[in-house]
């Protein structure tokens, strides 16, 4: 199928769940009345009246944030979706397209672990397609797995817990050829000097890539994911969104960050840095078998044996994660790229064990 045929021919009422696309949504006093950053005596949301800075209900569209972020990705707000992490963004995903007991996802395991997680929290199938040896996808498997109650693909690139991109050419393949949803799941976008597929949206429909603030941005705390995908597919997420998903005061901590875009190519380069640094003493340390390339801010490495290593590391008050349970992850940790300190600290210790 061809990219303008695949334009042409995709229609998204035929994938969202029949009860999602008849839904009306419910609506809040902030959605009746927008303007509310006007000097206003607002009497109708039922809110404490006096002022500490919280009293108010929220944007329930976030559009101050919203606006910001679609400068930035050079897409319109239309295009946006904000959530309470990424994960409340893929759980409306699965509830807008999956019908429980019925439809399947795809998974490309090794990968996020979410993905499960949401499949069996959904009552949705999941089937799972390996990886290559090389952590690429397997697409000819991929598609002799899918069948017609396939819904949702995800990828995630960079791909966590290997680390690497997934190869475009792969990628073209999938969203050309799945009659689903392809997921791209972009947490570690910024890490890479590779284009986002957010750069994609008006030539695939049936794209979707979801990013986050918690990595490169530092606002792991603070829980807020971002959803990029047409304006289709936005209408109908914010049907069953829950009305004020996003609070104040993240909503307010976001803005300031998003709009230090000097101190965040500042901090990501420095991460780079000490990314590269870090595969370099990595490949030297004697234990480790092989350091696998990374796109991410974070490195996998196979070690000799990584139960006795994570314990040894945790002794010396320095936390890891064993990734060995994962598919093609046997005797690996992840060594997330800490502050030049840290990894120093981190080398130093690997160096002396034994």
């Amino acid at each position: 199928m061809t990219r303008e045929m695949s334009k042409k021919q995709f229609d998204i009422t035929q994938l969202v769940r029949k009860n999602v696309l008849g839904l009306k949504p419910y609506s809040s006093a902030r959605d009746e009345f927008t303007d509310f950053d006007q000097d206003m005596i607002f009497l109708d949301a039922n809110e404490n009246p006096y002022e500490n800075g919280v009293n108010r209900y929220p944007d329930p569209q976030q559009r101050s944030l919203k606006t910001i972020l679609a400068d930035q990705k050079q897409v319109s707000k239309h295009n946006i979706l904000l959530g309470n992490g990424s994960d409340e963004v893929l759980d409306l995903i699965y509830r807008a397209f999956c019908e429980p007991e019925i439809d399947n996802v795809i998974t490309l395991p090794p990968t996020y672990g979410m993905y499960t997680v949401l499949a069996n929290i959904n009552n949705v199938e999941e089937k799972k397609v390996l990886l290559n040896a090389d952590f690429q996808p397997d697409v000819e498997g991929i598609f002799n797995t899918i069948n017609e109650n396939s819904k949702i693909l995800f990828i995630c690139s960079p791909n966590n817990p290997s680390g690497n991109l997934i190869e475009r050419e792969r990628i073209l393949q999938i969203l050309e050829r799945f009659e689903g949803i392809v997921v791209i799941d972009e947490a570690y976008i910024d890490f890479t000097d590779k284009e986002s597929w957010v750069r994609n949206l008006n030539t695939y429909p049936n794209l979707i890539v979801t990013q986050t603030l918690s990595k490169a941005y530092g606002l792991a705390g603070i829980r807020l994911g971002v959803c990029y995908a047409s304006k289709e597919i936005i209408n109908i997420l914010n049907k069953i969104k829950p009305p004020y998903n996003v609070n104040e005061l993240t909503q307010q901590r976001a803005l300031q960050r998003v709009r230090d875009k000097d101190q965040i190519k500042i901090e990501v380069n420095t991460i780079i840095e000490g990314r590269t640094e870090l595969e370099k003493a990595l490949s030297q340390v004697s234990f480790a078998e092989k350091v696998f390339r990374s796109d991410a801010n974070f490195i996998l490495t196979r070690v000799d044996d990584a139960n006795k290593r994570y314990d040894q590391l945790i002794k010396e008050r320095i936390v890891v994660r064993n990734r060995s349970t994962q598919p093609l992850c046997e005797n690996t940790l992840r060594f997330t790229v800490g502050t030049k300190e840290e990894n120093d600290k981190l080398i130093k210790v690997l160096k002396q064990l034994k």
